[in-house]
């Protein structure tokens, strides 16, 4: 399990010392994992017989019949192997208290209480292991008066606000994807990495908590200050921004750009390319163009109608005007910017055979980036995994 490089500093992957068993499931918890498992650590997926339930996710599917793939699991599943255990079953349950043993990290995302009925509660786990850090997600925290209810990510979305403030004036709208998800995933991975960090300077264990609810809230940003500090409730505003002018979107001649005027400078020299009066008191200051932006809106539009959007973008970036194009995923995946970065992993999949998928967002300057494998199939590494155990002391 452990690699000797990767313990001692010398380039292999970050985490690739660390044994990771995610008993989680659908997005949250197993991105989480995938977090972990991009940095190196080995992530062992626990699965039920039926499967995680993003496995049955779709449209689309991918892969010939009785071999089929969900893309969605496919998304948030890379780097990890799969063992299928009845938890229900006692004999599966001794298999997983010996994973237990051996692990450094548990994630899991059942609802409070769960783990308890199963006889896996958090208590057994740090019994079986008192150096485990444990990640427990939920979806409105693991106590108070609603730590009962059921977390999905759209109803998070709106129970948080989030879509209190997005969409178009008088439309609620969700964001494009499981943001409440991801972020409690993204907020979890990080929380771990604090344990690990304590546990590894002399201190034991311990359960790193956080919520569906918890990840939108701390996300809030500015927009919770306008409450929180200015007693203004913000509404959906649709693609303006609430404090700033011009920043928004506009249609093109072929597409739709977006830009970004965030101080006078900028738009000093946004108003002289577009031929608009600078000086003009309607919009000479922010507060201003913010209070006129029903006039000034116009004026813009009608003048980035006339060209196409990449044209506009590159007279903006000529004139030191944040600004870009809004585009599909075909675009932005044909991108160069998006390849130079690698935020796109290739995989070879036993049934799909090559596959690819978003990548990790990071890269390091010295430790080396670990060699990505594909999704697992349902069980994929069951008996892999069980003779592994059988050969541990």
């Amino acid at each position: 399990m452990t690699a000797p490089d990767a313990a001692r500093g010398d380039g292999g992957p970050p985490l690739a010392d660390l044994l990771v068993v995610d008993l989680s499931r659908v997005v949250t918890g197993p991105y989480a994992a995938m977090m972990l498992g991009d940095l190196g650590a080995r992530v062992i997926k626990v699965e039920r017989p039926e499967g995680d339930d993003t496995r049955e996710w779709g449209p689309p599917f991918v892969g010939p019949e009785g071999r089929r793939e969900s893309t969605y699991f496919l998304s948030v599943n890379r780097n990890k192997e799969s063992i299928v255990l009845d938890l229900k079953e006692s004999g599966d349950v001794a298999v997983l208290e010996r994973m237990v043993e051996r692990a450094d990290v548990v994630v899991e995302n059942f609802r409070p209480g769960v783990l308890e009925r199963l006889g896996v509660g958090h208590e057994r786990l740090l019994e079986l292991n008192p150096r485990l850090v444990v990640l427990s997600i939920t979806g409105f925290g693991h106590d108070g008066p609603e730590s009962q209810r059921a977390g999905y990510d759209q109803i998070i979305q709106g129970e948080a606000g989030l879509m209190g403030f997005t969409g178009p004036p008088g439309e609620p709208t969700k964001v494009g994807v499981p943001i409440a998800d991801l972020l409690a995933g993204m907020f979890g991975a990080y929380g771990v990495l604090a344990a690990l960090r304590e546990r590894d300077r002399g201190g034991g264990g311990q359960i790193v908590r956080t919520s569906l609810l918890a990840g939108v809230v701390a996300t809030h940003s500015y927009q919770g200050g306008r409450y929180l500090i200015g007693g203004e409730v913000p509404e959906p505003g649709g693609n303006r921004h609430p404090s700033i002018a011009p920043y928004r979107t506009y249609e093109c001649r072929d597409g739709v750009v977006q830009v970004a005027v965030g101080n006078e400078p900028i738009w000093r020299r946004f108003a002289a390319l577009l031929e608009i009066d600078a000086g003009d008191p309607r919009f000479a200051t922010n507060q201003a163009r913010l209070e006129n932006s029903d006039a000034l809106d116009p004026l813009i539009s009608e003048r980035l109608g006339g060209d196409t959007a990449a044209s506009w973008v590159e007279r903006f970036r000529e004139h030191g005007i944040p600004a870009g194009e809004v585009k599909s995923l075909d675009q932005v995946y044909a991108s160069p910017q998006v390849l130079s970065q690698g935020l796109i992993v290739e995989t070879e999949h036993p049934a799909l055979g090559p596959i690819r998928t978003p990548g990790p967002p990071l890269r390091f300057d010295r430790s080396e980036a670990r060699e990505h494998r594909a999704p697992p199939m349902l069980g994929e590494h069951s008996d892999a995994i069980r003779a592994w155990l059988e050969e541990r002391p």
